[in-house]
């Protein structure tokens, strides 16, 4: 990842934003690039970001900012090695 990519790790900020997931509102603190890439999901999608969200919420009292980067970083990963 060389220094930029750390450099940039550094400065990344999280957000917290309400959100309504399975009719209750919640908070999800996510970094700057996560909600970027939950975004850019949803879009490929043609899903509200909501939607994704409920998707990846299946497994009841788990962390849900959490569940969201794993479910982000194995579509990566997923990615990765198709282009590989």
């Amino acid at each position: 990842m060389g220094q930029r990519g750390t450099a940039r790790m550094g400065q990344s900020r999280i957000k917290k934003r309400s959100i309504i997931v399975n009719g209750h509102k919640t908070s999800i603190s996510l970094e700057d690039e996560f909600w970027d890439e939950l975004r850019g999901l949803a879009a490929e999608r043609r899903v509200p970001v909501t939607a994704l969200v409920n998707e990846i919420d299946q497994v009841p009292g788990r962390n849900l900012s959490s569940a969201i980067r794993v479910h982000l970083f194995m579509r990566a990963q997923q990615r990765g090695s198709r282009a590989a």
